[in-house]
């Protein structure tokens, strides 16, 4: 029916054409300028012309509105099916007083998973400095080939060596330290993905099993989220590039060295006001803070991660890198290294040393890097 349409108006276009108009040497179209004599023939064609119009809207539209529909154009909002899953999976209980999104947090749990992880039995032996070398020779560990193979020995200590400011080589002390705690980092953001990919299996489901609804009772309240928010947890619950942890590492302890680093396993300089911690010698006499001690270096990481991941001073980091999710790109850690600023008092000025330790070491090179697999005969040797 719409080619019939189209053929009748082709003809007609090409009447009126011939009738009211005609072509200068220019071929530039001018409107004749007399009027037709017979009235009565202009109003017939005027009336055709409209009944015309009308025809062809009401063939073309139902075709238009298909088209727009197929294409979620005519859509008013997008809805979060993700957001509805989760809904089910609290078993249909929606709550009204949904948090702002990544706004508020409930610390009564946050670093419980910390404390049981150090509450577990390990063997914290302190290895010297000259027998972890050995350890990494023996394993054929070294950044060098990690920068082209992007695959890292799972090579995890639990102390520091007590000789790193002993060790005067400035380049083979930052080696050693990124290669004590490369490892750490990645072990840590190989959990945080799991738990992502597994947040995401789950809420892209119909229906949840009694663990799944248990598992996400339990990421609510690790990662501090108000009101069962799903957005909040989204958001929270993801990755710190590996370049920000080993150059934030490396600032806190002094490449290793620090007081608090070696006494207390603490890679991050994280502040306690309750607990076990460390007192700064150059804190106040009113100053009630501590920084934070460790049993493990890996309780440190983990504890360093959940930080990041929920403190509201890296709200803007966190959001900043959702962005750059939703946008399929690459968490680049130069970019996100700016939103980071209020870590420190000297803020900006931290960020700025931060971006030089990171380019100064190429830190980017282990942000794309893998674990190996663990084994017997690996651990036996640690």
């Amino acid at each position: 029916m719409i080619s019939k349409i189209s053929i009748v108006i082709e003809v007609i276009i090409k009447i009126l054409k011939k009738k009211f108009f005609y072509k200068s040497k220019k071929k530039k179209l001018f409107i004749k300028k007399h009027y037709l004599k017979n009235n009565s023939l202009e109003i017939l064609s005027r009336t055709f012309l409209a009944c015309l119009m009308i025809i062809s809207i009401f063939s073309i539209s139902p075709i238009l509105v298909d088209f727009f529909k197929s294409n979620n154009l005519m859509t008013k909002e997008f809805k979060n099916n993700s957001k509805n899953n989760f809904d089910k999976t609290l078993g249909g209980e929606v709550n009204d007083k949904l948090t702002k999104l990544d706004d508020g947090v409930n610390q009564k749990f946050l670093f419980d998973d910390v404390f049981n992880f150090e509450a577990l039995p390990s063997n914290t032996i302190r290895l010297s400095a000259s027998t972890i070398k050995q350890l990494y020779k023996d394993t054929n560990y070294n950044l060098q080939d990690v920068r082209k193979n992007k695959l890292v020995k799972p090579v995890s200590l639990s102390l520091l060596p007590s000789e790193m400011k002993r060790i005067e080589n400035t380049k083979e002390r930052k080696e050693l330290f990124i290669q004590i705690i490369l490892p750490l980092v990645i072990k840590e953001s190989n959990h945080i993905r799991s738990d992502r990919i597994k947040l995401f299996s789950i809420l892209n489901k119909n229906r949840n099993t009694k663990i799944e609804k248990n598992w996400l009772e339990k990421k609510f309240k690790q990662y501090g989220v108000l009101n069962k928010d799903l957005s909040t947890l989204k958001i929270r619950l993801d990755e710190v590039p590996i370049s920000i942890a080993i150059a934030q590492a490396a600032k806190e302890t002094g490449w290793g060295t620090s007081r608090f680093a070696q006494e207390g396993n603490a890679l991050f300089g994280q502040w306690t006001w309750s607990g076990e911690g460390i007192k700064p010698a150059s804190a106040d006499v009113d100053s009630t803070h501590k920084v934070m001690k460790f049993k493990v270096l890996q309780a440190s990481v983990k504890a360093y991660h959940r930080n990041i991941n929920t403190h509201s001073s890296y709200k803007k980091f966190r959001s900043i890198r959702a962005q750059l999710r939703d946008e399929d790109k690459q968490l680049d850690s130069l970019i996100l290294l700016k939103y980071l600023d209020k870590y420190a008092e000297t803020g900006k000025e931290y960020v700025k040393i931060l971006e030089q330790i990171i380019r100064q070491n190429k830190l980017q090179d282990f942000d794309d890097a893998k674990l190996l697999p663990s084994s017997i005969e690996l651990e036996s040797l640690i």
